[in-house]
């Protein structure tokens, strides 16, 4: 029997995928932006169900997001398998913004480690001001560090932890802009140039040269674009940033980033989007850019090609693996006393106010200063959405007194944009829906005359419109608000914010909105139930 899957084989938050393959088992590296810890690791039997197995660092004091705005930290991690230790190297996007002297954009971290999962080593720093770092090891047991604009060699010590040579241009790409996410790839005769191209908007895409010597010069591929969605309509768009796989029977794949809009995608006179074209109206991926698979043939000429040159696919056929499933992780009782893989903190986290074992079976967060809007805030526990329509449940105990204390659900982009649904302390006991679109909070609905002890809140997400709910017995239902047209929970939603390249994520908060005071928020589960829809 031939099995299919469907992209994306990462659903959710999970851009810029870096997969190796060791023996019988494969594991990919995803970008993890401001969210901690930092840079996740997915493990998989047959390359199609993934499993988070960890991420490559998990010590705050060893990577300091507390300043760092929205969408920067980490991108496009890389990973690779060298002397037996897995090795991966990413960059780490400072605030600068590089108009003054010594004023650096951007470093390349690398760690390593003998176990995938971790732990790893104490990052190493690259002092490498570009972006997109990726390790290439040639046939002389050189090592190099692949870094954009384009291809760029950087030779490295065989540890990987040190520069030992100046930066090498090879091959600027085909002329597109962005030219990102570069890979080598020795395969017969040649050296292949992979990068994407055309920014990692809705004109994104592969594009590949090749050349016989490792420094060029490299000819560009006649079967260019090898990866890019032409039908304005489909229901997977910005794919590009890809990495090729050579599975355990021989056959080749390719793992690439793309994006499921909320909507059909409205393109002036039915043309299909230009390459580097950023927005197009009506395409909002909220769930942010995910992992995508398909298939790569080898040519008699040499080159290759994905998917026969037909663009992303919806549905495929399944490489020739023993099928392994991984169960979805829904719920989180909050029973152990080490917090699940599957959480992230918004920037760093203040571990001596948040708490498993204060009280056995809750997420116990004390309210502390800096709210949603503001960088400082902490202990923002989140977890990806991983569809477009969802439910999302939590049981709280809270008890406010003061005007500010809040505790609740928060569907979360990032500073500028979320809603957050809370119980809290408003010249009384109170139940908010409170967002914010880039211009600061607006109140959207209350609930006056909150009863005392727990009280049940959900989510129900369908597309682009969010439904909150309360409950004091978690069975009987009433409703706070209903969000419409949440378009600026995504990348495209809020033109006038320039970085925006993560996804909304769904959890659990507590602050005391500027009153400075420090209670407790018990959460005693949550739960995520996700519902695939096509669209």
């Amino acid at each position: 029997m031939i099995r299919t899957y469907k992209n994306p084989v990462q659903r959710g938050f999970f851009p810029d995928p870096s997969v190796v393959r060791v023996g019988d088992d494969y594991y990919m590296v995803n970008s993890t932006f401001q969210y901690f810890p930092a840079i996740a690791i997915s493990h998989s039997k047959d390359m199609v169900h993934w499993e988070l197995i960890g991420h490559a660092i998990t010590d705050p004091d060893e990577l300091d997001l507390s300043d760092i705005r929205d969408s920067h930290g980490i991108w496009a991690p890389d990973i690779s398998y060298s002397n037996g230790r897995f090795i991966i190297m990413a960059t780490l996007r400072l605030n600068a913004d590089g108009k003054r002297d010594n004023n650096v954009m951007r470093r390349q971290v690398v760690v390593s480690s003998d176990r995938p999962e971790g732990p790893y080593s104490k990052p190493s720093w690259l002092e490498v001001d570009s972006i997109d770092p990726s390790h290439f090891v040639d046939d002389d047991g050189k090592h190099y560090m692949v870094i954009s604009p384009g291809i760029n060699l950087v030779p490295i010590s065989d540890d990987c932890t040190r520069v030992i040579g100046d930066l090498i241009p090879v091959w600027p790409g085909t002329g597109e802009r962005c030219p990102e996410g570069p890979h080598i790839l020795r395969h017969g005769d040649y050296y292949y140039a992979i990068l994407a191209e055309g920014g990692t908007g809705y004109g994104h895409g592969i594009n590949v040269g090749r050349s016989k010597n490792l420094f060029g010069p490299y000819e560009a591929s006649p079967y260019n674009p090898l990866m890019r969605q032409l039908d304005p309509n489909a229901p997977i768009q910005r794919t590009g940033h890809g990495k090729l796989i050579e599975d355990a029977n021989g056959d080749w794949w390719v793992y690439y980033l793309m994006g499921r809009p909320n909507r059909g995608i409205e393109v002036a006179n039915g043309k299909a989007p230009k390459p580097g074209e950023i927005r197009v109206p009506g395409a909002y991926t909220t769930v942010g850019r995910e992992t995508g698979l398909d298939p790569v043939r080898w040519l008699d000429d040499g080159w290759f090609v994905i998917n026969e040159g037909k663009g992303p696919s919806n549905e495929q056929t399944a490489p020739d693996l023993p099928e392994v499933v991984y169960p979805k992780w829904q719920r989180d009782d909050f029973d152990s006393d080490t917090l699940d893989v599957h959480w992230q903190f918004v920037r760093r986290p203040a571990p001596g106010n948040y708490s498993l074992t204060e009280r056995p079976g809750h997420m116990r967060i004390w309210t502390q200063d800096g709210q949603l809007f503001e960088i400082r805030a902490k202990n923002t526990l989140l977890r990806r959405e991983e569809e477009l329509s969802y439910t999302a449940t939590t049981k709280l105990e809270f008890d406010p007194t003061r005007d500010g204390e809040q505790a609740g659900l928060t569907c979360y982009y990032s500073t500028a944009t979320y809603a957050r649904f809370s119980l809290c302390f408003e010249g009384g006991r109170k139940l908010q829906l409170v967002i914010n679109r880039n211009h600061g909070e607006e109140l959207i609905a209350e609930v006056d005359q909150i009863k005392n002890g727990p009280i049940w809140l959900k989510v129900e997400v369908d597309r682009l419109t969010r439904r909150f709910l309360y409950s004091y017995d978690g069975k009987d239902w009433s409703e706070a608000g209903v969000l419409k047209d949440c378009i600026y929970l995504c990348d495209e939603g809020v033109p006038d914010d320039p970085k925006r390249h993560t996804g909304t994520l769904v959890g659990i908060y507590a602050n005391n909105g500027g009153c400075g005071s420090r209670i407790p928020a018990d959460f005693d589960f949550f739960e995520f139930q996700g519902r695939d829809i096509n669209i």
